[in-house]
């Protein structure tokens, strides 16, 4: 089965547009900024925490970039004009990384000081790794002038216990997931369990640690192992929370949020969602049936 869902995520991009946003359409707020702040003040009504992310990355000109950060900049002033328990998530390829480096540094030290100023927080998203070690570096240097900034450990990264070792003595405010992008085997762990196995090692180093940690995953196992570490070290929820993305496991979210803990989801928006939606899909090819059969119900 696994063979025959990789074989159809190759020829995703034949699947005609209006059939992929059919499926799409749950897991992405909407192609505007007013899309996504009605959709997240709905779920702030429902009790939960979001950030917003727009979706698209790898550009070609610091002209795109700049586009984005004016884009990202109208996301922050809406936060505050509509009163949304939100803050920003952001992929550094959106804001020159790999184009032009200190531009890069100087949009995103202008998006944190902003958010600074508005009493908000950036994230700054992991990408593939051919960027892993300049995150991080860059990451750390904002931490020496802003306390409003944090990033993302991939669990599925070999090097990632060195990453975190590193991060719990700067006391970094982590999302800890398990991972989306391809990578070779060298670099990341391939079997589900030995992910599992690192994602809870590694979640166990953050908060023993004393990190703030977004509990990233949709995994019911690594769920429970983390109810239990958090009863375990005694945590008040102030210092942590779970994060899941928009549309996905939503009776696992709406448990844990019953269950007492704090909850933010991830909700990505923008014009880009139909590559987005097609890399994805081809990056977790497990997925594809459940597509396969949303093709078969559209109407």
């Amino acid at each position: 089965m696994r063979f025959i869902n990789s074989a159809i995520a190759g020829v995703l991009p034949l699947v005609p547009k209006p059939i992929v946003g059919h499926f799409a359409q749950k897991y992405i707020a909407g192609e505007t900024l007013e899309d996504v702040t009605r959709v997240i003040a709905g779920l702030n009504r429902e009790g939960f925490m979001c950030t917003a992310n727009i979706l698209g990355e790898h550009i070609t000109t610091i002209e795109e970039a700049e586009k984005y950060l004016n884009s990202y900049k109208e996301v922050l002033s809406s936060i505050r004009e509509k009163n949304l328990d939100m803050n920003i998530s952001i992929k550094m390829t959106q804001l020159g990384m790999g184009i032009d480096d200190g531009v890069c540094f100087e949009f995103m030290n202008e998006m944190i000081r902003l958010s600074e100023n508005l009493n908000n927080f950036i994230r700054i998203d992991m990408e593939d790794s051919r960027y892993t070690t300049k995150t991080l570096e860059i990451h750390s240097k904002f931490l020496k002038n802003y306390s409003n900034v944090g990033t993302v450990i991939q669990a599925y990264m070999r090097r990632s216990e060195t990453d975190v070792k590193d991060l719990v003595k700067l006391k970094a405010n982590i999302r800890l997931c398990k991972g989306i992008y391809i990578e070779p085997i060298e670099i990341a762990f391939k079997e589900r369990e030995e992910i599992r196995k690192n994602f809870s090692h590694l979640l166990e180093m953050l908060l023993k640690g004393g990190c703030y940690v977004g509990i990233a995953t949709h995994d019911e196992q690594l769920v429970d192992k983390a109810y239990q570490l958090i009863d375990e070290l005694g945590l008040s929820n102030e210092k942590y929370e779970f994060q899941m993305i928009y549309g996905v496991t939503e009776k696992l979210r709406d448990k844990i949020l019953s269950d007492g803990h704090r909850l933010r989801i991830y909700v990505p928006f923008g014009q880009d969602w139909y590559a987005y939606s097609i890399r994805r899909l081809q990056e977790n090819p497990a997925i594809v049936g459940h597509i396969i059969k949303n093709i078969f119900s559209f109407r």
